[in-house]
């Protein structure tokens, strides 16, 4: 199995999702990462989808996306053609005697404070899934409180844009 990012525009309707959710449910696919929100048109939405799959199966859940009505478009992203991010908060117990080496750790990877209590801090990161599983890797031993993660989003590289079709970009 191979891990694929699917970029997938749909109509922005109630109900697209748990349809779309269910289709991989019901042949058997574990949705690893699902982010959803809306693009330069109000009327769609993009939902980035990370799934671990052999190539054909994942061929015949991709074609039978395509006869949902509300899916628009759907273009599998490569990883070394796309640029793909994630975004973790972490909540890192940091009493003083520790809070100035959880601080350097920030520092180290490019992440932001964001709230300041007396025995802990509040961290936001962005970048790819390996950085930030390397940033949680490190803050382990301090003790972390609490943590949530974002699912994938991704964007094709260079001008190539992925749009949903003519009509329904008129139409708003």
């Amino acid at each position: 199995m191979s891990r694929h990012t699917l970029s997938v525009l749909v109509e922005n309707k109630p109900g697209v999702l748990a349809r779309v959710a269910g289709l991989f449910s019901r042949r058997g696919f574990n949705i690893d990462s699902l982010a959803v929100g809306p693009t330069e048109n109000a009327a769609v939405s993009r939902m980035t989808i990370v799934v671990n799959a052999d190539d054909l199966p994942l061929e015949q859940v991709t074609k039978q996306l395509n006869k949902l009505i509300n899916v628009l478009k759907i273009v599998e992203l490569e990883s070394a053609q796309s640029v793909q991010r994630e975004l973790v908060l972490i909540k890192v117990r940091a009493d003083l005697t520790t809070r100035s080496h959880v601080l350097e750790t920030v520092q180290l990877f490019r992440a932001k404070v964001v709230d300041v209590a007396p025995d802990a801090v509040t961290i936001e990161a962005t970048g790819t899934t390996d950085k930030l599983a390397a940033l949680i890797r490190v803050l382990e031993p301090f003790g972390i409180a609490e943590l949530v993660q974002s699912g994938l989003v991704a964007l094709g590289r260079g001008s190539r844009a992925i749009t949903a079709p003519t009509a329904l970009r008129s139409a708003v």
